[in-house]
């Protein structure tokens, strides 16, 4: 596993860029990089210790849970494995190469304007995939944001 960390400044409040980050809408906005062609989405109970599933328009994708949670300053994935045909798999030997990676979020005031950086733990396979989506996804993102 490597850790990839990404990085904008956005001219826009905290809030906001959180909103952007996690609502409905915004979100099939910001991730359409990773699954082109797949409308994403995010289903959350927003609990620590709960289930977050990032999900494809076949409602296929990673089920994970939320480690730690400070809106609007921070928020950790831990992914825990697939669900495929609605069903969870958590622990194939494919899915245990990567089980409790972690996904992270830190989004930091400085004046008004927000510093937003993510870091990823990945299998080294995914990297280009990863660059590829955080860095369009951020400008999706800061676009999005920055609009009055």
């Amino acid at each position: 596993m490597e850790t990839l960390s990404f990085e904008t400044v956005i001219n826009a409040p905290l809030q906001k860029v959180w909103d952007i980050l996690w609502g409905a809408e915004t979100y099939t906005e910001w991730t359409k990089f990773f699954s082109p062609g797949s409308e994403s989405k995010m289903k959350s109970d927003w609990k620590v210790g709960g289930k977050t599933y990032f999900l494809n328009a076949n409602d296929e994708g990673m089920v994970s849970t939320i480690d730690s949670l400070d809106e609007p300053n921070q928020i950790v994935f831990k992914h825990l494995g697939m669900v495929s045909n609605g069903v969870e798999d958590t622990q194939s030997k494919e899915v245990m190469e990567w089980s409790g990676s972690f996904e992270k979020y830190f989004l930091t005031d400085l004046d008004g304007k927000t510093k937003l950086h993510a870091e990823v733990q990945i299998d080294k396979a995914w990297e280009e995939h990863m660059n590829t989506g955080f860095i369009k996804g951020f400008e999706v993102i800061k676009e999005l944001a920055e609009k009055k």
